[in-house]
């Protein structure tokens, strides 16, 4: 049946809410036997790239210098770095440094979030190395002394990383305790359940497989609706100086580096 035009998908000035039903899939450079649904990069005025790539069995991505994580939402990937062959299956995810030599490949038809950013190095941290791990590896912690909201930090809370990624659990009925304001920006995607997102003025619905962009100080609340929990797998900017961060707005696409930065 036609849809006649309806959707849940919305572009605001400072967020962007986008529904399987508006998917639009392309092929990135170097990927084969692959496609990427692109929910938000540096045209949309993100500082950072997040697409999900949909493998074919033997599927593979392309080579980036842009620091990337990966979060395998179905199938297995197979992750060769620094000599070392690796296995990822579902909830299974790799930080790739920038400039890491890898290769990503499907061994079954998969799916994975990727997520993908320019690095700003510090002089006083080295540089991150790579982590491959899954997220059933890592201890959960109560939000705000809550027990019904839990998170999951993927990535080390050290200032050698410039962004962090957490998964983020809710039960029925959980809700953050305020509305947030920040100058970080986020993606994120459900991933499980669903409930209710307020991103500006706007108030939306929301369910897995749906992608949220927040711009910096995009108001923004959720809570958890229905009989199972809520997850979703959220990306923020993190431990940079925010005059730092605004020299690379528009800058930050998949392995292109700002003006003047060595490759």
């Amino acid at each position: 049946m036609h849809n006649l035009g309806q959707t849940r998908s919305s572009q605001k000035h400072n967020h962007l809410f986008l529904t399987p039903d508006t998917f639009v899939r392309t092929t990135l450079p170097g990927m084969k036997a692959c496609a990427a649904v692109v929910h938000a990069g540096p045209a949309l005025g993100a500082k950072f790239t997040e697409y999900t790539a949909e493998f074919e069995a033997g599927g593979e991505l392309g080579a980036t210098t842009a620091q990337r994580f990966l979060y395998v939402l179905e199938g297995q990937l197979k992750l060769g770095v620094d000599s070392r062959e690796s296995e990822l299956g579902v909830r299974g995810y790799a930080y790739l440094p920038e400039g890491a030599p890898h290769r990503v490949v499907a061994t079954k038809p998969s799916r994975a979030a990727v997520i993908e950013k320019t690095y700003q190095p510090l002089v006083s941290a080295e540089k991150p190395r790579a982590i491959i791990s899954s997220e059933d590896a890592v201890s959960s912690r109560p939000l705000n002394d809550d027990p019904s909201l839990q998170v999951k930090c993927l990535l080390p809370d050290t200032m050698n990383f410039d962004f962090a990624v957490n998964s983020m659990v809710y039960q029925p009925g959980a809700a953050l305790s305020m509305v947030e304001m920040h100058v970080m920006e986020h993606g994120l995607l459900m991933l499980e359940g669903g409930g209710i997102y307020r991103l500006g003025d706007s108030w939306y619905p929301v369910s897995a497989g749906d992608f949220i962009w927040m711009g910096p100080w995009c108001p923004q609340w959720f809570g958890a609706i229905g009989k199972v929990p809520a997850k979703y797998l959220i990306y923020k900017d993190w431990n940079r100086h925010p005059l730092a961060s605004a020299s690379l707005q528009g800058t930050a696409s998949a392995g292109t580096p700002p003006s003047g930065t060595p490759r």
